[in-house]
């Protein structure tokens, strides 16, 4: 294999973007290799679901679109980033805080934490910025390494 591959989409900041870079991702995971029953493949796109909606609506129509870039390092480290042109950057929020919405962020760290992986948030150099996470890819340890049962 390559040093890496990768993969990129912008979508129009639309609730309707959500699903699409969902589904995108979870295209280019299957393409990679990742089956789509395997459990980071759902962590996956419960992640990406969650940075998509932060992008469409936390930039209060201030980033038209948003992309969604995919990169899988020499087989080891998958790394998936979510790009405004919003300049404001995600809040982390206090444990107590009761609310319906804004947990997004908290989710996200929280299923990254649970798969060994990391989060960071990048300035763009227009004045936005990138939310990535990396995880770990484990395509090689597949169902027979992990004690779920071959089919």
């Amino acid at each position: 294999m390559a040093d890496h591959q990768e993969a990129t989409v912008t979508l129009p900041s639309d609730p309707a973007s959500v699903s699409a870079a969902r589904r995108y991702v979870a295209e280019v995971l299957a393409a990679w290799g990742l089956p789509d029953d395997a459990e980071v493949a759902e962590t996956v796109r419960l992640i990406v679901s969650e940075l998509a909606t932060n992008a469409v609506q936390h930039t209060f129509g201030q980033s038209p679109t948003f992309t969604v870039d995919v990169r899988l390092e020499r087989d080891e480290e998958l790394h998936i980033g979510v790009t405004d042109s919003h300049p404001r950057w995600p809040k982390r929020l206090p444990a107590a805080v009761q609310q319906d919405n804004g947990r997004g962020m908290a989710i996200i760290r929280w299923l990254i934490a649970e798969c060994g992986g990391r989060l960071f948030v990048l300035p763009t150099a227009e004045g936005g910025k990138t939310v990535r996470i990396a995880v770990p890819w484990t395509v090689a340890a597949g169902p027979e390494l992990t004690g779920a049962p071959v089919a």
